[in-house]
């Protein structure tokens, strides 16, 4: 898998410093929340006026759209945003900016389901390869995202929440799943960052990923991925109350 078509893509450019990433920072959300629409030409002497940048700082900003597919550069045409059936939409930075926009429901449904039907696998699967490192993880992941929610400590809460659902992808084996730790961790930084999630962990959820990480360490892969299916469907269930 390259990375231009990886989850692990060129969003990673998004997050570095210097003038370019300053540029991304407005234009990617400009046109993955469509006030930029799939056919709209966008002149690089324009961007630069824009954003105040050279040259050299556009076109390395357009770079990194382009191995999104977000944009396309044609000689003598310009910038031109692609249709959005083209876009790579595993690449974390644009799940980031599609969640800042006003289709958040609808990307958060879509990629929950995406979770749905992937997680419960990787768990079952967790189950059967895990080291007994990734298991004594799990457990303390587990374990630190009951005492955060006792806390009421969502900023806590969620860095445990995201550690321990890469632990179990990590532990599939499958390096495929292994790859959507990103993703998953963008879903369930937006849920907690755009308010869809209730203002204190779910106790139940809590206990499902207790269950879980007892499940992979004890070698039950049904348990697992049973579970797991419980914690991802109970987030589908969330978001019909606090998104509809």
């Amino acid at each position: 898998m390259s990375d231009h078509d990886s989850p692990r893509g060129a969003g990673a450019a998004e997050a570095g410093g210097g003038l370019h990433s300053k540029v991304l920072a407005e234009l990617g959300p400009a046109i993955a929340s469509g006030e930029h629409p799939p056919g709209t030409v966008l002149r690089i002497d324009e961007l630069e006026a824009r954003y105040g940048v050279s040259r050299t700082v556009v076109r390395e900003a357009v770079r990194v759209l382009e191995a999104m597919h977000l944009v396309e550069s044609r000689r003598r045409v310009g910038v031109t945003v692609r249709r959005t059936e083209e876009w790579n939409v595993f690449d974390p930075a644009v799940i980031r900016w599609r969640l800042a926009g006003a289709d958040r429901s609808r990307q958060l449904r879509s990629l929950t389901t995406l979770r749905t039907a992937v997680e419960p696998v990787a768990a079952g699967l967790a189950a059967e390869a895990a080291t007994p490192e990734q298991c004594r993880e799990l457990t303390v992941l587990a374990a630190e995202m009951a005492a955060a929610a006792r806390a009421a400590d969502l900023a806590a809460y969620l860095v445990h929440d995201i550690a321990f659902h890469r632990v179990v992808l990590d532990a599939s084996g499958n390096e495929m799943f292994a790859r959507l730790g990103d993703v998953v961790a963008e879903v369930l930084t937006g849920r907690t960052e755009h308010h869809v999630m209730f203002t204190a962990p779910d106790p139940e959820a809590v206990t499902l990923h207790v269950r879980v990480a007892e499940a992979v360490r004890a070698r039950d892969a049904r348990a697992a991925e049973d579970l797991m299916r419980e914690i991802c469907v109970g987030a589908l269930r969330e978001l019909d109350i606090l998104a509809p």
